[in-house]
């Protein structure tokens, strides 16, 4: 029988379901791989156990740790993610300004991009996953269950049960992210906004810009635009402007820290 290789060897220890194992090794190469098994066996998580969500950029896995614990790894792809994108969202962000253009530094960045966005947020008190740790194009971080215990749904899927409410918080977190810590999620939608069934989690932090990038501007109004939209469509009616209104109108007290 032929010696089984070591990167299969070490791709059995940390996926042990073969269609979930044959997917993973379909999609990434062997740099991705290796990735994964050095998080893996640092001890963040023991093993993949599904796919959470799959996209032409990234995707996301459900893993345990040996206590148990879940955690969400989310995998980017070096080879089919739109490069030519990142780097626009990159290259006016004076942290990763000086990424190099080449596929495999453009998606490490990316991957260190979204971990301190998503770092920057909690900072901000906006619900968003905590993250973990990351390596080259592999971020770990909080895994957020619905009320099943598996992947919360996103809004899109799951509309929340009281739709003004729901407003206020989303506005809420908009204005923290732009007046706490001068971030704009720039690709902020219904479908990346989870429901738990008892809170809203604001995910997918890759593209987040500073305010000072030349189209911050830009992707904060394309933001509140989407949103406005979807609320309005679920009978909370709310144009951009006024929605654009309502979150400038928390900066007053986000400052004064009253609303610490």
């Amino acid at each position: 029988m032929a010696q089984e290789s070591n990167e299969e060897f070490d791709l059995r220890k940390f996926v042990p379901e073969e269609n979930q194992r044959k997917t993973f090794a379909k999609v990434f190469d062997k740099r991705t791989i290796q990735a994964v098994h050095k998080l893996s066996t640092k001890g963040y998580f023991d093993v993949l156990e599904h796919i959470i969500s799959t996209g032409k950029e990234a995707h996301v896995f459900k893993a345990r740790d040996k206590a148990g614990n879940a955690r969400a790894v989310k995998v980017y792809k070096t080879d089919t993610s739109d490069f030519n994108k990142m780097h626009l969202y990159l290259k006016g962000d004076r942290r990763f300004s000086k990424v190099k253009k080449n596929k495999r530094d453009i998606v490490y960045a990316w991957t260190k991009k979204e971990f301190r966005n998503l770092l920057l947020a909690n900072q901000a008190k906006v619900r968003c996953p905590m993250p973990i740790t990351f390596h080259e194009n592999v971020l770990v971080m909080e895994f957020i269950a619905g009320e099943d215990g598996e992947a919360a749904p996103p809004m899109k899927e799951a509309p929340p049960k009281d739709i003004k409410e729901a407003y206020e918080t989303i506005t809420g977190f908009l204005a923290r992210l732009l007046f706490k810590v001068d971030l704009v999620h720039a690709d902020l939608s219904e479908y990346n906004v989870l429901n738990t069934g008892k809170e809203l989690v604001v995910i997918d932090f890759g593209q987040a810009v500073l305010n000072t990038h030349p189209e911050a501007e830009n992707f904060f109004k394309r933001d509140v635009w989407n949103l406005a939209n979807y609320f309005s469509k679920k009978g909370f009616k709310k144009e951009a402007e006024e929605m654009n209104a309502d979150i400038k109108s928390l900066k007053g007290s986000l400052n004064s820290g009253k609303d610490a």
